[in-house]
Parts: structure tokens; sequence; C-alpha cells
């Protein structure tokens, strides 16, 4: 109890960025006193902190206020072979994603703009326009990928995918990281493992049957960022993989969502996918 109140009296005296990191060191200096106990020849960790506080911590570190802007190496491997890419994104949670793919020379030649309620797709060299939901399946069209929007979202902004429903978790000291496992209707949906700094360093996600959708992992995280500096993932056939590695990446405070929206060209050809 006298740790939760001297949490709260640090939070108080920062501003809210620094309260997100702070705090985030302290619940894992915390987590690291409990990993040396005798806990940890239990195998199951004592909530405490709560395992909500844990996650809050990491899924709070880029807010919903926040906009990350800036430009991308995505790297992709699929049974096709390997197609090295350069990106213009801006990123928002829960659900807003904008991507500009960049050839060697010249204009953008891809546009992807989602919002939770559509996606607008431009090809500007075929005069096209695609439009549906931001759904997986949409996405996998023209991305090698079988991710929905907010699942990719999380992952890009570095922070755990949300599930719904009665959520149970377990958790589990694993090395030096913590590992998390989060069961609805005793099916267990993801794990995450978060290192020892109380950053995500790993996330296994699995769909409403167990099946395992992707995993991905974190890494070269620089001091007070809470963005790695190499995000890489697996998709489920084990072949396809994407690397992501950010280039002058800001976080920004923009309310405007008319930049996750697409104007579309006069003369363009309208698809509709839904």
């Amino acid at each position: 109890m006298r740790t939760l109140i001297t949490i709260r009296a640090i939070k108080e005296t920062f501003s809210m960025q620094d309260q997100s990191y702070l705090f985030r060191k302290i619940i894992f200096l915390i987590i690291a006193v409990i990993l040396n106990s005798g806990c940890v020849k239990r195998g199951i960790i004592p909530l405490y902190p709560s395992t909500q506080e844990v996650l809050f911590s990491i899924s709070n570190a880029i807010s919903e206020d926040d906009t990350l802007r800036g430009s991308a190496q995505i790297n992709v491997v699929t049974s096709q072979g390997y197609f090295p890419l350069r990106a213009a994104v801006i990123i928002k949670k829960p659900a807003y994603l904008r991507l500009e793919l960049l050839p060697p020379m010249g204009p953008p030649d891809f546009f992807l703009a989602a919002t939770p309620q559509k996606m607008k797709i431009l090809l500007p060299e075929k005069g096209e326009m695609y439009q549906g939901e931001p759904n997986s399946r949409n996405m996998s069209r023209f991305l090698p990928w079988h991710f929905n929007l907010e699942d990719i979202v999380a992952v890009f902004t570095c922070t755990c995918p949300s599930l719904t429903g009665d959520i149970t978790y377990l958790r589990y000291p694993e090395g030096s990281d913590l590992r998390i496992e989060m069961k609805v209707k005793s099916r267990i949906m993801q794990r995450v493992w978060i290192g020892s700094a109380g950053r995500l360093s790993k996330i296994e996600r699995y769909d409403e049957m167990g099946k395992l959708l992707f995993n991905a992992e974190f890494a070269n995280y620089t001091e007070g960022s809470p963005i790695a500096g190499k995000i890489y993932i697996v998709m489920a056939d084990g072949i396809t993989s994407i690397t992501v590695k950010y280039d002058d990446l800001k976080i920004e405070k923009e309310k405007d969502l008319s930049i996750f929206d697409l104007p579309v060209p006069d003369g363009f050809k309208k698809i509709y996918l839904d």
C-alpha cells in the first residue's frame, strides 16, 4: 500500500509524458524485485502490481491523442520473394493508418488510408480507387499480410492489440522478461512478453479458435522512446515476414482526422470491395 501511495504522489508531480515513462520504470522495478523473490519458485507471479496496471503502462506509452508521422523501411518476405519497400506512414490509435509506398524515383504509386469504418486504396498507375471495410481479408488483397486494422496499428505503435470479452490473465517470469497470457472463454487469445525496462518485447496473437495469427518482436529501443527501432513480424504460415524500421519518426498531437481519407481524383475508376 505504501508503494502504491508513493507511485500516485510521483505521478501527480510530472507531466503526462513523464508520468507514463516514470510509472513504467517504477512498475518494473517492483516486478524485478518480485522476480528475484521466492515467488519465482511458484511459477505464477502474484498480481502486484496488477496485470491491468502493467498492460496499461504499455498500451498508454502511445496514447490515442498521439499521431506518429514519419518514413519507414519495410522489408517483406513472402513465398514469391523478398520485397524492400520505402513508405511514408501516419498512424493513430486505435485504428487509423495512412501508408504511401515510395518508388525509387517519382511520386508514390500506392496510397492506403484507413479509419475504423472504411479503407480506401488508390493505384495511380492504373487509375483505380478501391473502397471497403478495413478487415484482414480486404487488406490482404493489396498487402502481404492478414491483419485487421486495429491489430496492425497496435503493432506499428509497439503496443498490445486489444481484446474484448471476459478476459483472464496469467503471468510468469521468463528469463529477464515477464510473460502475460490473456484468455477469453478459457482459450488463449494473446501472449505478450515485457522486458525488464518495461517495454514490449514480443506478442503472439491468436484467433477465436486458438490458431496463431502472427507473432511480433520489438527490439532496439532507444532511451526514453516508446517505439522500437526494429519491429519484426512473422505471419502464421511461417514464411511471410515483415520488418519495419522507422526513420525520422515524430510523435505529434494531431486532431485532424481528414489525413486518413483520400480524395478520389477525377477519372479514377471506383471499385467497392464489400
